[in-house]
């Protein structure tokens, strides 16, 4: 008999279980259907481990410079397989405090593969779901409404062929039991630059490989040639308008490709390469053709309240495709929970997002790149501070890097603020804010910002949009 929900959530990852919370909190009958573990790719695959391993990698670097702090280490070790264990371990523990909030909030758990199936006895409109058990068995679920949130997997390109062994994704990339001596990373988008950084700092040869004509392609011109310039200093190899001659990849022994690189050919080994080209949605075996739903090869296409064309299933996260953060997936599941419940809501600006990478350095921005206002026909005005110029930044260790921020120079409107440097992935939140109160600059230049801290180089650099910067 098929077991009855207000809500049925398909896919449990960080949209899909804080929907399936905030529905719980709104008094709907939840359930999500699963094919793997509560927290999806963010806490398994994707956000969480790296991170966890970057923050290791950050360490050891700086344990291998500590002499630069007054502090002497004989020797620094870095012992891989205690590496991948801390990392399992916060994993472990965030999965084990997602499980507690869906008892907490009487969510039901379905293990299994979840598919919509058409109309049927059980319900005149598309919307049953069909959920293959993991022991073989097979639920049937009726709900009145429906999130596919099934999140993402990494992009292939023809003629790659990922084989876990020598030519990796991140997936398998965060399963490595030890380190290369060597890696090829082929894009240099946000992904690409974290292993590249990651690595590096792990005492990896890198070498990264970007089709377009600068690292961080969407990112403001200003971070990405920065970006670019401290990661190179470090030693990491950086090709650009690099075109991959897949026919010419040679795993037999070192793995071996051919590269047109501006026009010139070039071969690079490794012993490894890693294939960095950004993720596509999770669309196929879900029933989608069961449905009206509208969908191309890659993502489900909803309208501005994520519902599909069949007004009772909705949509969120990596799997509609934008810009695939799982802050953006969370915010999209409870928007998509309160227009079931209350019919309105007040939608995302995705330009007023943030977006953080957390290599070394870090970068995170908001808003317009400076080309995107131009190309948009506004006037800017730009103020940039560096943390050279910032106390804290020197104490830190590390002064490299800057704010720069964006306002429309007829309005004073904050358009955009882009930094790289350290800790700046904490920092934006402040921009963060600014934009959602639609802050000028003179405003956050106003605001008296504690002394010393990183956050002065934000108050310095809304001061420098006038020409009003102090220590610059």
């Amino acid at each position: 008999m098929a077991q009855e929900y207000d809500l049925v959530i398909v896919g449990g990852g960080t949209g899909g279980y804080v929907a399936a919370i905030r529905a719980a909190q709104l008094g709907l009958k939840t359930a999500i259907v699963e094919k793997g573990q509560l927290g999806g790719t963010c806490l398994h695959k994707g956000c969480i481990p790296s991170k966890a391993l970057l923050r290791s990698a950050e360490v050891y670097r700086q344990s291998i410079n500590a002499l630069e702090y007054g502090v002497e280490i004989s020797k620094a070790e870095l012992n891989f397989k205690l590496v991948q264990q801390r990392k399992q371990a916060i994993v472990d523990q965030l999965h084990s405090g997602i499980k507690s909030l869906m008892k907490k909030g009487k969510i039901d758990i379905y293990h299994g593969i979840g598919r919509i199936l058409g109309p049927s006895i059980f319900s005149p409109i598309p919307g049953t779901i069909s959920v293959e058990m993991e022991n073989g068995e097979n639920e049937m679920l009726l709900p009145k409404n429906i999130i596919l949130a099934t999140g993402s997997k990494p992009r292939t390109i023809d003629g790659i062929l990922v084989d876990g062994q020598k030519i990796l994704s991140s997936d398998h990339a965060l399963e490595l039991e030890s380190l290369p001596s060597s890696m090829i990373i082929v894009g240099g988008g946000v992904i690409g630059i974290e292993w590249a950084s990651m690595l590096n700092d792990f005492g990896v040869d890198v070498t990264v490989l970007e089709y377009n004509s600068r690292i961080l392609p969407t990112e403001d011109v200003d971070i990405s040639n920065d970006m670019e310039k401290q990661l190179v200093k470090r030693g990491i190899k950086i090709f650009k308008n690099a075109e991959i001659i897949t026919e010419s990849i040679d795993c037999s022994e070192q793995l071996t490709i051919s590269v047109n690189v501006e026009g010139k050919m070039q071969t690079f080994t490794a012993e490894k390469l890693l294939l960095a080209v950004g993720r596509v949605g999770n669309i196929q075996g879900i029933g989608l053709e069961n449905t009206e739903i509208e969908f191309d090869e890659n993502f489900i296409k909803v309208n501005d309240v994520f519902q599909t064309k069949e007004k009772h299933i909705y949509a969120i996260g990596d799997v509609i495709g934008g810009m695939q953060l799982a802050h953006i997936a969370a915010h999209e599941g409870k928007l998509a929970v309160e227009h079931i419940v209350h019919g309105n809501i007040h939608p995302i600006h995705y330009t007023n997002v943030a977006r953080c990478i957390y290599s070394y350095p870090e970068a995170a921005s908001i808003g317009l790149t400076e080309e995107q206002a131009v190309k948009e026909g506004l006037n800017v005005k730009v103020g940039k501070f560096p943390f050279k110029g910032i106390g804290k930044a020197l104490v830190h260790g590390y002064a490299e890097g800057f704010v720069k921020m964006i306002a429309d120079k007829e309005t004073n409107d904050l358009i955009g603020v882009h930094m790289i440097g350290t800790h700046v992935t904490d920092l934006i939140s402040e921009a963060s804010l600014a934009m959602l109160l639609d802050a000028t600059p003179w405003e956050i230049g106003e605001t008296i910002h504690p002394h010393p801290s990183l956050s002065e180089a934000i108050g310095e650099a809304a001061l420098a949009v006038d020409g009003r910067a102090i220590h610059f």
